[in-house]
């Protein structure tokens, strides 16, 4: 059998697979459900083997049908030929470019930040260049970018449940907040929150910004004192099985908004659903911050607060998205990318108004769907109204 046919053979093959893994999933969940994982720990250690050995078997069944996808210009290769220490890697390498006559290989060269630290495969190409400069390298990024940016359900699973558990601990810190903490002392609430719940990593420095601080993009001190009616700005986001939540929620520390407060808050939040309401299939990815700022405008315009388009960028300084997965900030291409069915993106309009001492932001994680979106993160209370409730029954 050829490179060609068993090329053609491996998508059928990893379809019953998937088939296969699919059926001895549903068993293993009925077998030991949630419920009873929870009161026995000697079954949900059994389970979580049982998890473990499943997403090893689906990504290995993954696997094959991206072998599929190989062409001639990235041959199909199913053996692995050889194993050596990392500290002879160079070495080694120099003597296989000499013997094989090798003239292209292929890195992940991303690169975010042209002054940033250099990952080791861009190190790499740097040695690769000064050493054998007729060398030809290839860049992977796009390869692996499109594949992370289309979620399968296994990685949906993860993701749904760091989400809800960044959402108990944003409820958590509602619950507790009172005027005249630090804001550590706001945030340890969310630690807390987290380590109960068995997620012992955080996707991100969890912001807790207080007062006239929301209004700095990324202050992630959390050591100065939330006063009697002011806002705290929450940015926080939980990682289970190495997959993200990201949410973003405002409040007032009284539990009660002021009507200035109320009327920014509203605004925002007006943004964001209209942003959300425009995610679908087929739409240009890029549109997206465009519609919010031309909503922004006349909304801040009706308020005094600008007068051209150019002066909404003084209250509002960043993109209202980015993708969401096994990072943050997970990689792909943004600009011309047209939204696809899989892709999962943050919402999160803001506005930071520094001569009111105001600054908000609201923040959602939207899967996109065959017929338009879905709101992953909607059981967490958002609305002036959800809040203000909330706050006065704790």
């Amino acid at each position: 059998m050829g490179e060609k046919d068993l090329a053609a053979l491996l998508p059928n093959i990893a379809a019953q697979a998937r088939g296969v893994l699919g059926s001895l999933r549903l068993a293993s969940i009925q077998l030991a459900p949630a419920e009873a994982r929870e009161k026995d720990p000697a079954l949900d250690r059994k389970a979580a083997l049982l998890d473990q050995s499943y997403y090893r078997l689906l990504r290995l069944v993954n696997n094959l049908s991206l072998a599929a996808c190989m062409t001639e210009e990235r041959p199909l290769r199913l053996r692995v030929e050889n194993i050596g220490w990392m500290d002879a890697f160079e070495e080694d390498f120099a003597t296989y470019l000499f013997r094989s006559g090798v003239k292209k290989i292929w890195l992940d060269m991303e690169n975010r930040e042209w002054h940033g630290e250099r990952t080791p495969a861009l190190r790499f190409a740097e040695k690769v260049h000064c050493h054998a400069p007729q060398m030809v390298i290839g860049d992977l990024y796009p390869l692996f970018s499109d594949m992370r940016l289309i979620k399968e359900e296994w990685e949906l699973e993860r993701m749904r449940k760091a989400m809800d558990i960044t959402r108990l601990g944003i409820e958590a810190m509602m619950r507790t907040a009172k005027p005249n903490q630090k804001e550590y002392e706001i945030e340890a609430a969310y630690d807390y929150t987290l380590m109960v719940n068995g997620a012992r990593e955080k996707a991100f420095r969890t912001i807790a910004a207080g007062g006239k601080r929301g209004t700095i993009l990324h202050y992630v001190e959390n050591n100065q004192t939330v006063a009697d009616g002011e806002l705290i700005l929450i940015d926080a986001g939980a990682q289970w099985q190495w997959y993200n939540g990201d949410i973003s929620r405002t409040f007032p520390v009284n539990g009660k908004f002021t009507e200035r407060q109320k009327l920014v808050y509203n605004i925002v939040l007006e943004g964001q659903r209209r942003v959300i309401d425009a995610i679908r299939p087929g739409v240009q990815f890029s549109s997206l911050n465009e519609l919010l700022k031309e909503y922004y405008f006349t909304a801040l315009k009706e308020i005094g607060l600008v007068e051209t388009k150019e002066d909404v960028a003084k209250y509002y300084y960043h993109g209202v998205s980015h993708y969401l997965g096994a990072e943050t900030h997970d990689i792909g291409r943004y600009g011309d990318r047209v939204l696809e069915p899989g892709m999962v993106l943050t919402v999160e309009p803001g506005l930071y108004i520094e001569e009111w001492e105001i600054g908000i932001r609201i923040e959602d994680d939207v899967l996109v769907t065959a017929e338009g979106n879905e709101v992953m993160t909607a059981a967490m209370l958002k609305t002036v109204d959800e809040i203000e409730a909330f706050m006065a029954k704790e």
